[in-house]
């Protein structure tokens, strides 16, 4: 049961609205196609083996990422559950691979430390490993940094 407010109590903060970030967050779902074509990478960053599986949109630009970690039912794979689900409607919804890469990229926590690409020799996370591994594969370089 919700506890009604009182007289004194201060109205509740609202963020401001811009008719821009009010458009970007009514944005329409793009899907991907039922059947659809996909990017699997093995990677190990401090002895967790798992393996990133990015689904393509017809023109080739991803619209959906997967981790399987080795050790099932672990706490690192549900929080990489949880992290792809995100990604993936995130970029579904318009946000750009671009500002995804910026905003995971150097997300420090464990598993942290060598990896076995040469590419991306060090990872501060799984998440920063996914998220280099798509800047390197997926934009263009001018978006790299």
């Amino acid at each position: 049961m919700a506890i009604p407010p009182r007289d004194s109590d201060p109205p509740a903060p609202q963020a401001p609205q811009s008719p821009e970030s009010h458009e970007a967050m009514v944005t329409v779902r793009r899907s991907l196609p039922v059947t659809r074509e996909s990017v699997t990478h093995k990677f190990c960053i401090n002895r967790h083996e798992g393996y990133l599986t990015i689904g393509l949109y017809a023109d080739g630009r991803p619209g959906e990422i997967f981790i399987k970690m080795a050790k099932e039912g672990s706490t690192i794979s549900g929080m990489c559950q949880a992290f792809c689900r995100a990604f993936s409607l995130a970029i579904q919804h318009g946000l750009s691979l671009e500002d995804a890469v910026r905003r995971f990229k150097d997300m420090r926590f464990e598993p942290m430390g060598p990896t076995t690409s040469a590419e991306i020799p060090e990872a501060e996370s799984i998440v920063d490993y996914v998220a280099r591994y798509l800047e390197l594969h997926f934009t263009t370089p001018p978006t790299r940094r």
